[in-house]
């Protein structure tokens, strides 16, 4: 009697291994409304101060009541945001990866991540870098969004990398849209350009409704933000709108940044 019962137990096993073999199935992809990427500059260009309160002005946002309130407002109502900041060409790193925000307790989590994260610096700029490492982290987002936008935070022109135009248009093919905001709060010096607000609108946004918010002031700092990422999720634009545009000639020069480092190692 005992022994009858092992050829069905031996069956058991060899099927239960089977299915433990088999792989994975792949998990469907989350439907959001939109999948954002924070790209903050982390640079050198920018002191201590400044990056505190991009931090703060990050937490904020989404803590905010307004951009909760914009998020249930989505025809789905959720959205997944990853927080990344850069400098260089070889410096990208993700501080807070994907994640669902559609809930207030997801929101402040998320803020409490960006808060809690030591700050650090690092050397040169490389907005086409960070604009194609934004570019892969929605490739690999795993979600399947309505909109897809990177949302680029920095204070001087690109000076390392591939020109920022080219990393520009092809994220623009893909359908993806760049968003800026231009740190202006400095006197420019050796490395920085004047109208850098100019440089943002033509050299590295566009898309469909794309829009910069330049902050000038430092107590603008951190309204700023929260208004630029309550614009974002809740899918409006300011009252000056950016639309897509048949790529005419930039009306400022796009490899400022460029000229100025190599005119700076030639002398």
């Amino acid at each position: 009697m005992v022994r009858s019962g092992f050829p069905r137990l031996a069956a058991g096993l060899a099927c239960l291994w089977a299915l433990l073999a088999q792989p994975a199935q792949a998990q469907p992809e989350a439907d959001v409304d939109l999948a954002l990427v924070i790209a903050v500059d982390i640079s050198f260009s920018m002191d201590t101060d400044e990056q505190a309160l991009q931090r703060e002005g990050f937490a904020q946002a989404f803590r905010s009541k307004p951009v909760h309130d914009a998020i249930r407002g989505g025809m789905l109502g959720r959205v997944a945001v990853t927080y990344m900041e850069w400098a260089g060409s070889p410096d990208q790193k993700v501080i807070v990866p994907w994640t669902i925000l559609d809930n207030s307790e997801s929101l402040m989590a998320f803020a409490d991540r960006i808060a809690a994260t030591p700050l650090r610096r690092a050397q040169r700029t490389s907005i086409s870098s960070a604009i194609d490492f934004s570019v892969k982290l929605l490739q690999e987002s795993g979600v399947n969004a309505a909109r897809q936008v990177i949302d680029i935070s920095g204070d001087g022109p690109n000076n390392q990398g591939r020109l920022v135009l080219e990393a520009r248009d092809e994220a623009l093919a893909k359908g993806i849209v760049i968003n800026g905001l231009p740190i202006m709060l400095r006197q420019p010096g050796y490395l920085d350009i004047p109208d850098l607000d100019i440089y943002y609108r033509d050299c590295v946004i566009g898309g469909q409704g794309s829009f910069t918010v330049p902050v000038r002031e430092r107590d603008q700092f951190v309204e700023a933000i929260k208004t630029k990422i309550l614009l974002e999720v809740a899918n409006l634009v300011p009252e000056t709108l950016r639309i897509d545009r048949v790529q005419s000639p930039p009306r400022t020069n796009c490899m400022a940044g460029e000229m100025q480092w190599r005119d700076r190692w030639s002398n």
